[in-house]
């Protein structure tokens, strides 16, 4: 029979909550602050802390509904409110009602994802998210900020793009497409040679220009789930295909 854990381990899982959720805050402040590249960095942190934070629990067997609600939500000010936010200072703002309105749809995107994933947790494919992932969804906008940031662009010249991505992203949250998951990977197991090397290349690519190949890599991901939606209607209609 497994011992059961030390009280203080329970708080170890809600400290990389508590740490992912004052990234989403100081991306908002930076925002304010017009510190707009800081701002989607801080949203990218965000992420890396909330997949270590269910992780953690499993490793140590601190798994609660308390450390559930409460991830849930830090992602809605992480990756629900705070995306929305940065671009819409950044970029948005302009735009007059058609940007808060476009921050608004993924805000309630956000909101939505996050409240039918508690909900269906026990009846989803595993295999795959029902919509586009909240964290995901953030990273495709802070992705978008940090690159144009980068390249030295106005926000306000890109505001009609900006509020296509970002419509886009909300959109998705809420969408029936099914987007891969990550849970079938078994890190256990012993991977190819060619793997290895890919990753390799990868990381390299990565530290070669951070900003563009995460965006690149959340605009695949953020296209896939609806290219396979389309892809299992198309078979459905097409027995030939099956």
């Amino acid at each position: 029979m497994a011992s059961k854990p030390h009280k203080a381990m329970y708080a170890l899982p809600s400290a990389f909550t508590t740490a992912a959720l004052f990234s989403g805050f100081f991306a908002i402040v930076q925002a304010m602050n017009l510190r707009f590249d800081t701002a989607a960095v801080a949203i990218f942190v965000s992420m890396v802390l909330d997949s270590l934070d269910g992780r953690v629990a499993r490793l140590t067997n601190t798994q609660s509904d308390f450390g559930a609600e409460y991830d849930s939500l830090a992602d809605m000010v992480s990756f629900g409110a705070a995306p929305a936010l940065v671009i819409y200072e950044w970029s948005l703002r302009g735009l007059g009602r058609w940007g808060w309105l476009a921050a608004f749809v993924y805000v309630s995107g956000a909101a939505l994802r996050l409240a039918r994933f508690n909900t269906n947790l026990a009846v989803v494919d595993k295999g795959f998210f029902q919509g586009l992932p909240s964290p995901a969804s953030a990273a495709l906008v802070a992705g978008f900020v940090w690159v144009f940031e980068d390249l030295r662009y106005v926000g306000s010249d890109l505001a009609w793009p900006s509020w296509i991505i970002t419509v886009y992203a909300g959109l998705s949250m809420v969408s029936n497409s099914p987007f891969w998951s990550g849970k079938s990977i078994n890190f256990r197991k012993s991977v190819p040679f060619f793997v290895v090397v890919l990753i390799t290349m990868a990381f390299v690519a990565f530290s070669a220009d951070p900003p563009k190949w995460l965006f690149a890599m959340f605009v695949v991901y953020g296209l896939s789930g609806h290219l396979l939606w389309g892809w299992r209607r198309i078979r459905r209609r097409s027995p030939t295909l099956s």
